[in-house]
Parts: C-alpha cells; structure tokens; sequence
C-alpha cells in the first residue's frame, strides 16, 4: 500500500502543525513539521496548515431511501396539505416526493388533493420522519390497496406500503447508493450505519463488489430478518467479505413511531385528545426479542423517541444487561438520564432533528421541551453518544449535525434551550464514534479541514469546506 505523507499538517483542534506519516492504513508517525526530517513518502501533500481530524461517521442512516430521496421533489417548504399537493401538479408518470411535516398543518392530507392536481397520476409523498406515507388514489391501486380511505399510511402501513412499491432497477439502485457514499466522502464521512429496511447483509457485498463504495457500512438487520441473521451464524461486529468496509451490525427494533406523526409513546396525551401515542413493541415482548438476539451475539438498536418508549428501552437493557444501543431518545423523563450511563450502551442521537423540530416539539411536547434532544443532560450523567443524521430525515452531512449539537439553531432565532447545547469537542467525539484526535496507530480514516472548527463562529461549522478525507489512507475525497 502506497505511503503518504501530509506536510504541516495541524493535528486536532487548536493543535500543533506536524509532518504525519501514513503507511500501511494507519497514522505511522506525527513529528514536528519544522525539526523533523522529512521522511520517504510515495507522496507528499502539503496542507499549509489545514486541520486534521478523525474522520466522521454518520452512525444512522437509510442509505437507499437517501440515495433515492436525493432525487425526489422536495415538500420541506409545504405549509399545508394543499400546497404539498400544488408541488406535484401536473406530474405525470410515477412521481415521489418527500419532506413534508404536516405535525403543524391547518389541514389534513388525503387522496383526493393528489387526485385533483395530478388525474390518474401514481403519486406517493412520504413525510420528513419516514412514517407516513400520503397515496394518491393510483399509487393505492399499484399496491392493491384502492380501497383505502384517506390514501394516508402511518407507521407499520406505511412501511408495508412503500416496501410494495415497484422498486428502481437493482443496478441502477446500487449505482445511486454509491454516488452518496462518494457524496458522504465529500463531506468527510468515513463510515456509516446503514438501517434501511432490507437484506443488509446481502445488499452491500453487491455494491461493494460492483460499484466504488467510499464509505465504511456497519449494516444492520431488520427485525424481520433476525431469524436468518441467527440462522446463518453470524454476530454483530463480524466482517463481511474481504474488502474491509463491512461489518455485521445490529438488529433494529421500534418501541413507538415519531413526534411529527405524533405516534412516539409519551406520559403526556397530545394535544386535541390525540392519545399518548404508538406502542408499536410492549416491553416483554421487547425483552423477548433482545433476549433472544443478544443470546445470539447480535446486538439490538431499540428506537424509541415519547418519553415512555424510552422508558421501555431502558427498561428492557437493564432486565437483559446486553450491550446495544437506543436510537433517537428524543424525550426523556425526568431522571431516565442517569440510566443511559450503562457499560456497552449507546445512545444514538441526531441533533440537526432539535431545530427542525422545535416547533412541533413546542406545540405537541409543550411544557416538556427542556428534556427533549437533552444531549448536554446525556452527557452530564456519563452516556456515550453518537451522532448520526437518520438520512433522509435529516442530510447526510455530520456537520448539519455538528453545527445543531454545538448551537442549537438553524436559522435566525436564539438558540433553543442552550442549556443542552455540547461542546465542539464534544461534538465531534461523538460523530467519530468516540476517537479523540489523530495519534500514531490509528486508523488512516481522516477528514482534512480548510479551518480550524475551534476557530470558527458555531453557525459557520455547517459550511465549513472539507479539503480531503481518507480511508484507510485512500483518498475518497481531494481538493488539495
């Protein structure tokens, strides 16, 4: 493997400008830039003071439905039901859409507006969180489901809905999976974990083998393909294939839905009496089926976002004392944060979700949004988190997330409740699944920087330009 050597480089935030040699795959040497010698390198870079960090992961992602959103109509600015349908009027043959929020309509969404600004038209638009799914009346007919109502799937509907659509090409759809892990690169993403609803395990060999992925994938198993996780013998952290970008993952598990859908599980009844939500897994069956996978060596991913599905959560890792991880934990209650703070348990967070959220949050969760995205509380009683993006909900970007765990705003409002803001450094920890700075012995699996974060205004993070990144100490991203 081909040697390479980044000439002043500056190494962590605020740190020294050292010479690093890479070899190998791995951090060889880090020296002073002015006194050492320059070793032989089969190529030399110099980084004029560029910052160097561990590269970043986004540790919750849809890599399929991403690769397919990033080629959908956008309804993130529809501020009705009416106008997400005016954003597809006229279309003509099969149209997606994505992105819309209708937590804060006036309206409600059915079949009927798609029908009136697209005739006989298939046209599905799924929402930003992913659990709801809004069929005009011939996308309900290519399912076999035109008797439907409303035209309206929440939850487990619409996850079987969508599962029936007629899918992209199998080489087409690998083709787009890859242009995002090359777009992730750009980003300085090194590794993800893949939580799309499908044969993981069997879906990325393939693309590895057959398109340029340039990402590491962690890639999960979906509840229902648990038994032939077991079956076939393997356990989460086991390497798939030779390439060395693969590994097994975890199984994903839901206890509740979604805030913007109003099924996360909450203590307190929505308002408009919307109940308290969606208990999508009860707590022993929950502990059942961790039981049973962690028996198995594979790990479970619990999501659970209401106040009460976290609860559940917690509930069933103490019963089982397994490690694994809880995806989301967006509301907690009142002195769950402690609980968090268990050997070999991850708590899996997304904070560019705080400002998307904050109004809905404030409407359906009012007088509870100081316990909610409570990362800096999670942090405090000794939780270990990760960052992702739960792409599409959310960009593919872990400097979107970055920049909302550090400043708690997207846009021109103060800060939402900063109490919970985290460090910089704190941040970024998190996005690099716990590596602290660069040292010799890592993993070449690095992003370069234009600017030092620790220099930067909290809002600039977002923008902030990525000069290379490298896995394994193969350059998936170059502007130098």
């Amino acid at each position: 493997m081909a040697s390479l050597l980044l000439r002043e480089a500056r190494v962590g935030l605020r740190g020294p400008v050292r010479n690093v040699l890479i070899a190998d795959g791995r951090v060889a040497s880090i020296e002073p830039a002015a006194e050492a010698a320059t070793p032989h390198a089969d190529e030399v870079v110099d980084l004029g003071g560029a910052t160097l960090l561990p590269g970043l992961w986004d540790c919750h992602v849809h890599a399929v439905q991403w690769a397919q959103t990033r080629r959908r109509i956008d309804l993130s600015r529809a501020r009705s039901a009416k106008e997400a349908a005016e954003l597809v009027r006229g279309a003509r043959g099969f149209t997606v859409g994505f992105g819309f929020r209708d937590g804060l309509w006036p309206d409600v969404p059915d079949k009927s507006l798609l029908e009136a600004v697209a005739p006989g038209v298939p046209v599905v638009l799924v929402s930003n969180d992913l659990h709801t799914a809004w069929f005009s009346p011939a996308a309900l007919a290519e399912i076999g489901r035109g008797d439907h109502p409303t035209g309206v799937l929440r939850e487990q509907d619409c996850y079987t809905a969508m599962a029936a659509l007629p899918p992209p090409g199998e080489g087409e759809l690998d083709r787009w999976v890859a242009e995002a892990t090359t777009a992730a690169a750009a980003r300085g993403v090194v590794g993800v974990l893949d939580f799309e609803f499908a044969d993981n395990l069997a879906d990325w060999p393939r693309r590895v083998a057959e398109q340029r992925v340039d990402v590491r994938v962690i890639c999960s198993i979906p509840r229902d393909r648990l038994d032939d996780a077991i079956a076939a013998g393997v356990r989460t952290g086991d390497p798939i294939g030779t390439a060395g970008l693969l590994e097994v993952g975890p199984v994903k598990l839901f206890v509740d839905g979604s805030l913007n859908t109003r099924t996360a599980y909450c203590a307190d009844p929505y308002p408009s009496g919307g109940g308290h939500g969606s208990l999508e897994t009860p707590l022993e069956e929950l502990e059942a089926i961790m039981r049973r996978a962690a028996e198995h060596g594979i790990r479970p991913a619990v999501h659970a976002i209401g106040d009460l599905a976290v609860g559940v959560a917690l509930d069933a890792f103490e019963r089982i004392g397994c490690p694994g991880r809880i995806e989301h934990a967006q509301l907690l209650r009142p002195g769950d944060a402690a609980r968090f703070a268990r050997p070999g348990l991850v708590t899996s967070v997304q904070p560019a979700h705080a400002p998307d959220d904050r109004d809905v949050a404030e409407l359906h969760w009012a007088g509870r949004t100081g316990r909610a995205y409570a990362y800096a509380d999670l942090l405090r009683a000794g939780a270990t988190l990760e960052i992702g993006s739960d792409a599409p909900v959310a960009p593919l970007d872990p400097w979107d997330g970055i920049t909302a765990a550090v400043a708690r705003t997207d846009d021109d409002r103060e800060p939402w409740h900063p109490e919970q803001a985290i460090s910089l450094a704190e941040a970024l920890r998190a996005s690099a699944r716990g590596r602290d700075g660069v040292a010799p012995g890592d993993p070449a699996d690095l992003v370069i920087v234009a600017d030092d974060p620790a220099t930067l205004d909290p809002a600039r993070l977002r923008e902030i330009e990525v000069l290379g990144t490298l896995l394994a100490g193969r350059w998936t991203h170059r502007t130098l």
